[in-house]
């Protein structure tokens, strides 16, 4: 049995649980593989994890992350598909805070030779998050106004270009004056810094009175009611994240003089069948691969400094992608 550097909690609360250690890796079982990371994605929802914001309860000790990249060391038996030596990338595995792991073959995904470890840790999850919230869940049309929140982060940047080249016009919200020079020039056609007035008002003023038939919402408590009053008649206020906290509870009759709809998903439901992820990750591979959508790495941390990490994730300072080293 190998030993492992990995990242985990003994208890739930903020960064500073989280520790780096010695743990025991064993060998595959049957349709696993053994895996060396050779990069880790950085995601908000780790944050959520490490807190317990979600209610999960996992057993503890826990290796965190979800996402990671690597080479394919060693073969459970009944694995077809995969050989050694093949590079991989997955997402919804907890576990991936680790030099190495074992992990279901059924998840791991080929990574084209024209996509690089980096590339694909910075940004598989968030462009498998963006592909199912424009293409599949509201299903963005020619022409809409949609309104973006968090315009500038690592999920907001890939949705802007993607929504964009779908020929949405993007409403996003940002944090800075920095941030919404950042979201213009990926094509956001609408900057609004939070702080500067009243951003309900001026996404109404925007589309005159009208408002837009979809809000993407990953920052939860201090915007989600003010995307209620930005939807227009029967609009769609999705829910993917919660940075700033929790949605409170609203009596249900809030929606009814619109017929709002509202939804809290998760990737993981898109993402459940084979079919499925194959599907979603090829779309995200293919405008990857045509520049349609550009992913910089905004960070780089090592895996002993994970802490640092979080910490920095949950500033909310840094715009764009972040990459673990392991």
């Amino acid at each position: 049995m190998a030993k492992t550097k990995v990242v985990r909690i003994h208890k739930f609360g903020g960064p500073e649980v989280l520790k780096y250690e010695d743990m025991d890796v064993a060998n595959p079982g049957k349709d696993e593989v053994l895996i060396r990371h050779t990069a880790i994605g950085l995601n908000f929802v780790d944050t959520y994890h490490r807190s317990n914001q979600l209610g999960e309860n996992p057993p503890l000790p826990c290796v965190l992350g979800v996402q990671g990249v690597g080479v394919v060391e060693k073969l459970g038996a009944g694995v077809n598909g995969l050989k050694k030596g093949d590079r991989i990338t997955y997402t919804g595995l907890r576990g991936s805070y680790a030099e190495m792991r074992t992990a279901p073959a059924s998840r791991m995904i080929k990574l084209p030779r024209d996509i690089s470890d980096d590339l694909a840790a910075a940004a598989y999850l968030r462009g498998l998050t963006a592909n199912y919230l424009l293409r599949r869940l509201h299903k963005v049309q020619e022409g809409e106004m949609i309104l973006i929140h968090a315009a500038a982060g690592g999920v907001g940047q890939i949705m802007v270009q993607w929504g964009k080249a779908l020929g949405a016009n993007i409403i996003g919200t940002v944090g800075s004056d920095a941030k919404a020079k950042l979201v213009a020039k990926l094509g956001c056609d609408f900057p609004l810094v939070y702080t500067k007035g009243n951003w309900v008002e001026k996404v109404m003023e925007i589309t005159e009175g009208k408002g837009v038939p979809v809000v993407y919402d990953s920052v939860g408590k201090t915007t989600f009611m003010g995307s209620l009053d930005c939807l227009s008649p029967m609009g769609h206020a999705i829910n993917y994240g919660t940075a700033s906290g929790p949605v409170e509870p609203f009596p249900l009759q809030r929606l009814h003089k619109k017929s709002l709809t509202v939804t809290r998903p998760t990737l993981a439901t898109y993402i459940a069948s084979r079919s499925d992820l194959e599907a979603a990750s090829n779309a995200f591979f293919k405008v990857l691969r045509e520049g349609t959508v550009e992913v910089p790495v905004a960070g780089r941390y090592k895996l002993k400094d994970m802490v640092k990490a979080h910490k920095d994730l949950e500033s909310r300072k840094i715009a764009g992608a972040l990459v673990v080293e392991p």
